[in-house]
């Protein structure tokens, strides 16, 4: 019974850790939505294939220059996790105050990185698909980036998962 007790009082912990985690995760969503949005409607992608990816690398500089949306998802990526890694440290796991933090933010930021790294893929081919579905279905002149927005939430759903157990049970596996 005790076993069972025990059982029933972690699941319900990991069961409210995770609901703080979509909370958290729901800002993080917010906070990259609006960093891609104004990212994408200043011009920075396009900025950044013109003035830093080297001209020894012009197939690169192309593919970029036609798909800026790649390098904006990318960066407003990068503030929502630490957004995400303050929310976590201040909220989800306030038990993890104690222990050490470098190493804690290097595991967040690996693990985020990983994301990156399965989440770019995601976005473009998610990318390709969504703007062949909005320019047919005539949403072309719609005012923000329809396609864009598509992709990024395609990127959000996959790594939503990724994201919380791992971090879970490798980040913060010093946690009860």
């Amino acid at each position: 019974m005790t076993k069972l007790l025990t059982f029933a009082r972690s699941y319900r912990k990991e069961g409210e850790r995770f609901a703080k985690f979509l909370v958290v995760g729901t800002l993080g969503f917010a906070v990259d939505f609006g960093g891609f949005n104004l990212f994408h409607a200043l011009g920075i992608g396009r900025w950044a294939v013109a003035h830093l990816i080297p001209t020894a690398l012009p197939s690169l500089a192309t593919y970029l220059t036609e798909r800026p949306e790649i390098i904006e998802q990318a960066l407003s990526f990068c503030v929502a996790v630490i957004s995400n890694f303050i929310w976590n440290y201040l909220w989800v796991y306030p038990e993890a105050r104690r222990a050490n933090q470098a190493k804690k933010i290097t595991k967040f930021v690996f693990v985020s990185v990983a994301g990156l790294v399965i989440g770019v893929p995601v976005f473009s081919v998610a990318l390709s698909i969504a703007k062949g579905l909005v320019a047919a279905s005539g949403l072309s002149s719609v005012p923000f980036n329809l396609a864009g927005n598509i992709a990024l939430v395609c990127r959000v759903g996959v790594l939503l998962f990724w994201n919380f157990f791992v971090n879970r049970f490798w980040t913060y596996n010093d946690v009860n």
